[in-house]
This record gives structure tokens, sequence and C-alpha cells, in this order.
């Protein structure tokens, strides 16, 4: 797969939780407990299933392969099950929708991760793990759009641009509540590029790190408009997503804690998000 052109990294501290403890775990306490592949009640005993999505982009998932370990969060998956005491001929990977996955009831995996954003709303129905990364949302168009040189929010609305995003993602609540706009609805990130190249709407807004890709490699003549500064203001970062109150949440979040703390998600941050750390900021 192309890899994204390099780009100034800016400051990654801005943007990774290091900051995060054990005392912010989603499964609400902080004591320790004993985990093991013995212990754990996983989807198949002595297995750990992760699920990510149907296709995986860069640089979550490098070719799509989240097997191969490359990529940001194929990265984590195998530091969390490391750190649980899977070694990776343990880890089994499952695909799903993202509205699929978010949605109540049974799961097929033990943990998923698609960008999930924690949310208050999310956890009534699905656990998360501690945080794992945060990131603004970002506009992708291509040049000559309505959006080609728009600097502002208010310059959004005064063009007239149609934006879209995928179902059920905090970036749907970007266009509604940060931008006030009736967004279009896609079932995935797929769709909605599709729909740009095909100049349905003007803009998809994603997360920071998607957006580098996609300008990059998907979209032909590819921009990034801007990134919405404040625009994570009603979520608490990316979790590994869980079934609701599974036995497993407590030890899944020490895991991303400890990976955190010994400094094995800061180094994967560097690898694979040092070059889409930075892009203009709408005003």
């Amino acid at each position: 797969m192309k890899k994204l052109l390099k780009l100034t990294p800016l400051l990654i501290a801005a943007l990774v939780l290091s900051a995060c403890s054990s005392s912010e775990d989603n499964s609400a306490s902080g004591e320790s407990t004993t985990c093991s592949p013995e212990s754990l009640a996983t989807v198949e005993s002595g297995a750990l299933t992760i699920a990510t999505g149907e296709p995986a982009y860069y640089p979550w998932v490098i070719d799509d392969a989240p097997e191969s370990g490359e990529g940001f969060e194929a990265a984590v998956a195998y530091a969390v099950a490391e750190q649980l005491g899977y070694d990776k001929a343990a880890v089994k990977w499952v695909r799903t929708s993202f509205d699929a996955a978010i949605a109540p009831g049974p799961k097929t995996f033990d943990f998923n991760l698609q960008q999930y954003s924690i949310t208050d709303e999310r956890k009534q129905v699905v656990d998360f793990s501690s945080p794992y990364y945060k990131s603004n949302q970002a506009i992708v168009s291509f040049k000559g759009s309505k959006l080609d040189g728009v600097t502002t929010l208010q310059g959004i609305a005064d063009a007239g641009a149609k934006l879209g995003a995928a179902v059920s993602t905090t970036s749907l609540d970007v266009i509604e509540t940060n931008l006030g706009l009736k967004p279009s609805v896609f079932n995935d990130n797929a769709a909605g590029v599709t729909a740009l190249k095909n100049k349905q709407i003007d803009g998809l807004v994603v997360d920071l790190p998607t957006a580098f890709y996609l300008s990059a490699v998907e979209v032909p003549n590819g921009i990034i408009v801007g990134q919405i500064d404040g625009s994570d203001a009603g979520d608490q970062g990316f979790g590994l997503l869980l079934s609701k109150d599974n036995p497993i949440t407590k030890c899944v979040s020490q895991a991303v804690d400890a990976i955190r703390d010994n400094g094995t998600l800061q180094a994967i941050v560097d690898k694979w998000l040092a070059a889409s750390a930075g892009a203009p900021v709408l005003g």
C-alpha cells in the first residue's frame, strides 16, 4: 500500500493520552486483579479474539492485514495481548462493521478497535478499556471543491458545503453539533470516500490520522481542509470496545495502562502516527 508523504510532525504529546492513568479505568475499579489466559473468560478458551473493520485503513492497519501487527491499532492490539499473556499465535482476528459492533448485545470478539471514541452514551450499552489515543476530527476534500481554500468554520457554512460521515461515529456528531449542518450518513468510511470521489459530497469528516491517509492515497487530488479544534469535547479518547459488563474489561484496561506506563504505547505512536500529527486548525 502506498505510504503517506513525509510530513513535519507536531508535538505528539498533545494527542497521546500520556497523562491518563489507571484511575481513569472505565471498568470502574482501579484495584489490581489477576489476569492471565487461564483466568480470562474469553470468547474462545485459551485464545484472544480481536476485531477490526472491513476494510481497516492505514495508519491503523497496514494493507488491511491486522495479523501482521503493522499499523497503529494492529500494534496496540498485539501489545495488549502480550501484556495479558497471549503470544501472537493465540490471537485471532475477526471483522465487524463499526455500527454493528457498538450496538447492544453479545459479541463475537473479546475486544474491538476501530477508533471507537469513548462517550458516556456509548458506555450505556458497551464497555471500554481505558483510552489509548485521542484525536481531533478533520475534514477531507479535494482540490477545486467548495471547501478548497476555506480556513474557518463559518467559511464551511458560507460555502454551502455538503459534509458526510459514517453512521454512529463522533464524526457525525461533529457535523451536527460543532458545525450545525445536516450531514450525509454512510454505512462506513469506505462508502463516504466513494461519495467524495464521485463529488456527491464536498467533504468527509474523519479522525485526523485517517484524514491524512485518505487525502494522500484514497481521494484523487485530496486535501485536508483542516481539523476542528475541540471536536473531541464529547469523547474521552479511543478505547478498546467490549461487550457490556464483560468480565475481562478490567484486565484489558490494566493492560492498556501498563503499555502506556512502560513506554510501549508512546513507541507505537512515534512509529505509526508521527507523520499525521498536525493539520491547519479551522478558526
